[in-house]
């Protein structure tokens, strides 16, 4: 099965292709910023297709905001691993503790 630890590698991979063969470097070149609007972009549009379209828009939808998540933390520098881990300790306390936890 593949899993995000998969795409993590490929993309780790991919971004150290040449630009005009691979679109993940194309997009790292453009820089963390145009790589978080373009997470964004792919977000609204999960979010849309999650209220208004059918199985397969949504599917596809997620599948391009996971590689762009991905894309956004290789961009960034951030590990994916160190995410998972993050998500790991807040397994630890419920939902509401967690966010109750992280308010000013």
């Amino acid at each position: 099965m593949f899993t995000l630890d998969d795409l993590a590698e490929t993309i780790a991979r991919r971004a150290e292709a040449d630009a005009g063969r691979s679109y993940t470097r194309g997009l790292l070149d453009r820089g963390a910023a145009h790589c978080a609007r373009k997470f964004g972009e792919e977000a609204i549009e999960l979010a849309i297709a999650a209220v208004a379209q059918n199985e397969d828009a949504v599917r596809a939808e997620a599948a391009d905001v996971l590689y762009h998540l991905l894309v956004v933390l290789h961009a960034r520098g951030v590990a994916f691993q160190s995410v998972m881990s993050e998500l790991q300790s807040r397994t630890r306390q419920s939902g509401h503790q967690e966010k109750a936890s992280r308010r000013e």
